[in-house]
């Protein structure tokens, strides 16, 4: 598939489009294995392969299943529940043993759901079964997982994991917020964090990770700020941030409310506070830790995420990442755990599904975790798989890097600023075929309405917790563009164009808008307006004049939202757009306005394939701005359509009245740059012959002058009339 469609359809299915692979429990349907004793010998003949791999140990229980949680998790059991499957466990360990005698354990992670509220007894039958079953490479360290209830309340426990040999503890604070806690059904209060943190640093621990998550449709961006700053002083190691993915999740319905901007700017806040504080990570990385050569992430995920390590899982619903197979055990559909004891006692392996890999899948597998980390290893990638990745992904390491989304640094390909907010459009970039097609058709029906989605998104927005009054402001950039006729004959014909920017962000997410945005405290509305350009589209204006101010009452379904509207006229060479911050796509489009009959006017607006129409009808001018009424639908966001109109009509009724003109240009400026003014604005019908004639003189009479700066010729400053 064509890579900018991928890429747009990933932006499109933002919280679909991630680390985790496949996309859908049904992906792989088609290379599912199903006869019992084929299953067996070609599991044991896949780790045959393998000289090393990981070990991932599940345990499924939890007070309470929290709403934003995807994983396996088993609600309200009692210890007779807990010890039976521990005992489970430990057969399916043995079953394993068998096969993976000999083989480097370079990686474990003991799981969850919450393995520390497994009493110290059971938590001490696993470790031992660990040690004694597997040949743990030397150096491995044992991580373990806990909530800050558990920590704050067992601190004997703490003491005994860590005794046990487990040297890396991980913990869920997600935020400090209580009113979050509370809707997310999850306990959490700053004393019970502070208990948890001194109980662990007393039992020994020095590898010490908390997780925060964002991305929620009620977080705010002060709730966020408040939750960062407070785990940086609990002073952990390692600080881990995790988007809510939505998938899967009671929170589900959700997802739309959450744009794929408030989720960019979130991290881009989270990474700057961090890295203030000492707690380094490359952009786009999850975990940001404060030793020094150090990732901040359990040796079975690091070995994982860069190397494409091999991983068994055991438990509950437990993935398997063989040499060439993915499998997930029984439970991870229905959550339950009947099936899964059927099998162990029945002596065989508890799978639920188990996939022969095809060496794409296998690939799109490990691509996609690696982007964890924001890098992709090129070297371990050609060991695993014995191709070169530049090979692999010719067209899709092209794109990333001429659209400035990843950048090559030795063997590594990291991702960019740019990259790092639009990952989900690059990840998808390195699916198999299949997948691609498949993420394009498999979210139509559950994502909702864009009108649905809006509404759940004004419904956690409070226009009172921003300064009032709300003023924006918008800009219809023009340019001409050139085209290249078929006949070499015929000279390149110039279409006059407009510069447009895909939202990433609510309201009017997905829709095509003007470069624009809210104005900041220390600027004025003209510098605002020239920064939207830079960060929006990448584009550099030489000058703005005012079109108007728009402020008719429900121009903005946030509120009452003002906009200084602003138009320039730019010079198309040397100009590279491309979307930013909150926009994720810019381009341009080539415009035709014309009068269709009595008042009435058609906008066209034409970018390859994509078409917007809009027909306006002329309601007279107000204080010396033509005024316009959007009279039949568009697609263009806002009220921008009749901005972009009245900027037009500015052209073309003032255009032959000096002034109007050279506030386009720089108080100084060279010979050429007035010539490109010259070329850009003579190129449209919109002028008058007048006009035309008086630019033409005035690039005359500045030919006088010697080429390089110069001043404002006299007849510049005269005035209308």
């Amino acid at each position: 598939m064509d890579c900018t469609k991928v890429y747009e359809t990933g932006l499109l299915y933002h919280h679909y489009a991630n680390t985790a692979y496949p996309l859908t429990p049904k992906s792989f349907m088609q290379y599912k294995l199903t006869d019992e004793k084929e299953i067996r010998s070609f599991v044991e003949e896949e780790w045959k392969k393998a000289d090393e791999l990981s070990l991932y140990i599940h345990v499924p229980f939890c007070k309470t299943r929290c709403k934003f949680c995807e994983y396996v998790v088993l609600e309200g059991t009692d210890e007779s529940i807990e010890d039976e499957y521990v005992e489970l466990l430990l057969c399916e360990m043995k079953m394993y043993s068998e096969m993976l005698k000999g083989k480097r354990i370079v990686g474990y992670d003991l799981g969850g759901g919450t393995p520390a509220k497994l009493s110290v007894e059971n938590l001490k039958k696993i470790t031992d079964a660990v040690k004694t079953m597997f040949n743990i490479a030397e150096g491995t360290v044992f991580s373990i997982e806990t909530t800050p209830l558990i920590a704050a309340n067992e601190p004997e426990k703490i003491k005994a994991i860590f005794d046990m040999g487990y040297e890396r503890i991980s913990m869920g604070v997600q935020t400090v917020s209580e009113k979050l806690l509370s809707e997310l059904g999850r306990d959490g209060s700053k004393s019970i964090y502070e208990r948890a943190v001194a109980n662990i640093r007393d039992a020994g621990f020095k590898r010490f990770n908390i997780d925060l998550m964002y991305g929620f449709l009620h977080q705010s961006e002060s709730d966020f700020d408040n939750t960062l700053h407070y785990a940086i002083g609990l002073d952990p190691e390692y600080i881990t941030l995790y988007r809510n993915r939505y998938k899967g999740t009671k929170l589900e319905y959700e997802a739309g409310g959450v744009s794929i901007y408030k989720a960019m700017y979130q991290y881009r806040i989270a990474h700057r506070i961090l890295t203030e504080n000492g707690y380094n990570a490359n952009i786009g990385k999850n975990t940001f830790s404060k030793v020094e050569g150090d990732y901040g992430t359990s040796d079975y995920l690091t070995k994982r995420v860069i190397n494409g390590t091999s991983y068994v899982g055991m438990g509950l619903g437990a993935q398997s990442f063989g040499p060439g197979y993915l499998a997930y055990n029984l439970g991870a559909a229905e959550k339950r755990m009947e099936r899964y004891r059927e099998a162990i006692r029945a002596g065989k392996l508890p799978f639920q599904d188990i996939y022969r890999l095809p060496e794409d899948e296998a690939i799109a597998k490990m691509v996609s975790v690696a982007f964890y980390f924001a890098f992709i290893d090129m070297e371990a990638f050609k060991k695993r798989f014995g191709v070169d990745f530049r090979e692999k992904f010719p067209e899709e390491v092209k794109f990333v890097l001429d659209n400035g989304l990843m950048e090559i640094k030795g063997q590594r390909i990291y991702l960019t600023d740019r990259g790092s907010d639009f990952i989900n459009g690059v990840i998808p970039l390195f699916y198999s075929e299949r997948s691609k097609l498949e993420l394009e058709t498999a979210f139509k029906n559950k994502k909702l309405s864009e009108k649905s989605d809006e509404e759940l998104f004004l419904s956690a927005y409070d226009i009172k917790d921003y300064e009032r009054p709300s003023v924006a402001t918008d800009v219809a950039a023009f340019t001409i563009l050139s085209e290249e006729k078929e006949c070499y004959r015929k000279n390149p014909e110039s279409n006059l164009a407009v510069l447009l920017i895909k939202r990433g962000e609510h309201p009017f997410m997905n829709c095509w808008a003007l470069p624009g945005g809210f104005l900041k405290k220390d600027e004025t509305v003209e510098e605002c307006a020239i920064r939207e350009i830079r960060e929006e589209a990448n584009a550099e204006p030489v000058s703005i004049m005012p079109v108007g101010v728009f402020s008719e009452p429900g121009r903005d379904p946030r509120g009452w939202i003002i906009s200084s509207a602003f138009a320039s006229v730019m010079a198309e060479e040397n100009i590279k757009v491309m979307g930013g911050d909150d926009a994720i796509d810019a381009r341009w489009f080539n415009v035709t306005f014309r009068e269709k009959n009595d008042g009435l006017f058609e906008l066209v607006l034409v970018n390859g394939e994509k078409e917007i129409r809009c027909e306006l009808k002329k309601t007279g001018s107000r204080f010396g701005r033509p005024c316009f009424e959007i009279t039949d639908g568009s697609d263009i966001a806002f009220d921008h359509a009749k901005i972009i109109a009245s900027a037009l009509e500015l052209f073309r009724v003032e255009a032959d009245k000096m002034d109007v003109v050279f506030d386009f240009l720089p108080e100084k400026f060279t010979l050429a740059s007035l010539q490109k003014v010259q070329e850009t604005l003579m190129g449209t019908t919109l002028l008058t012959a007048n006009f035309r004639r008086k630019i033409a003189d005035l690039v005359e009479e500045t030919d006088e002058f010697t080429e390089g700066a110069g001043h404002r010729p006299a007849r510049l400053y005269r005035r209308r009339g």
